[in-house]
């Protein structure tokens, strides 16, 4: 099963016609992207706020603002362009700015690189950067072994190093054998310290756990000093999750048919009936049931001790087994 990434297109009206749609239906139509535009989302009699801010901004995986006259000193744009920002920081939303004439952007956008649209009429190599970064694609070359223990891995994820990839599949495999859900705390000493030694050199690991948060594949809790450098644990985030998912566990599609072959058919409705018809794993089954949650498929009450129950399926998730 496919499930594709959401992208909110914040804009002005004006450019909606010239630019925005014939952008938007390229990225849904060549590139697998869920691009949200409010013409399409909207009926009569929506509640603009809850349908902007709760179903468009809030599931986004990436925001795409597009910048104009028509766009950078409207109010409404405004306040999309500040709740993109708190998406961003609280949940690793991608911020993508597009600017399509020679407007003056935004003094907070300043510091993120935008994507200039020479041809509103000809865009297809926007289109192609825009895409990768959401899907998390590079065609960067991969740098030479450097050291023993960065060897070579399958399916390495874009814009992190060899290093960097090496220390999130083994958080992962972690988190995937040994861990109820995504909120549980994982220990370093637990993931990269056998026999009272670090599996990759100290320093080098603290940098990549930091390169890891400022990427938002995981949280970092911190404490004033440790051995470990005021790192006391970590979590991986959902984003993160859907990155390792996506990128190093091949079976993955055939586990969430099982979830909700489990749901739809069987009628089971919380994740430890779910994890015994299954036999996926508790860490698995939790993350797709909050997974499938986000996406407006099911709407789950969670528990203490890591239960949760299915109140609410939504028929598309019926669908989905077509």
């Amino acid at each position: 099963m496919t499930i594709h990434p959401k992208a909110f297109v914040c804009h002005a009206s004006e450019d909606k016609t010239p630019f925005v749609i014939p952008f938007a239906t390229a990225l849904r139509s060549q590139k697998g992207i869920d691009a949200w535009v409010d013409k399409w989302e909207m009926l009569p009699g929506d509640s603009l706020v809850d349908k902007i801010f709760e179903e468009g901004l809030k599931e986004a995986k990436a925001i795409i603002i597009v910048l104009s006259n028509n766009s950078v000193n409207k109010p409404w744009v405004r306040e999309e362009i500040n709740a993109a920002f708190v998406n961003r920081i609280e949940k690793g939303t991608k911020l993508i700015p597009i600017v399509i004439d020679n407007c003056q952007v935004p003094e907070c956008l300043k510091s993120t690189l935008w994507e200039l649209v020479q041809d509103i009429n000809n865009f297809q190599s926007s289109l192609d950067r825009v895409a990768n970064k959401i899907l998390g694609y590079t065609d960067k070359p991969s740098l030479a072994t450097p050291a023993q223990y960065t060897a070579d891995i399958i399916n390495n994820i874009g814009g992190l190093n060899k290093l960097d990839n090496i220390v999130f599949k083994k958080i992962g495999n972690y988190a995937l054998k040994n861990s109820e859900g995504l909120g549980e705390p994982l220990f370093i000493e637990k993931i990269f310290v056998e026999n009272d030694q670090f599996i990759i050199p100290k320093s080098d690991l603290l940098d990549s756990l930091k390169i890891l948060e400022e990427e938002f594949y995981i949280n970092l809790s911190l404490v004033l000093s440790n051995e470990f450098g005021g790192i006391n644990h970590m979590q991986l985030t959902t984003y993160g999750f859907q990155a390792y998912v996506e990128h190093y566990l091949q079976d993955y599609n055939s586990f969430v048919e099982k979830v909700i072959i489990s749901i739809v058919n069987e009628g089971k409705m919380d994740n430890h009936e779910i994890i015994k018809s299954t036999q996926i794993s508790p860490f698995l089954v939790n993350s797709i049931l909050d997974i499938l949650e986000s996406n407006s498929l099911i709407k789950l009450s969670k528990l203490m001790g890591y239960f949760s129950r299915i109140y609410q399926v939504s028929p598309s998730l019926k669908r989905m087994l077509n």
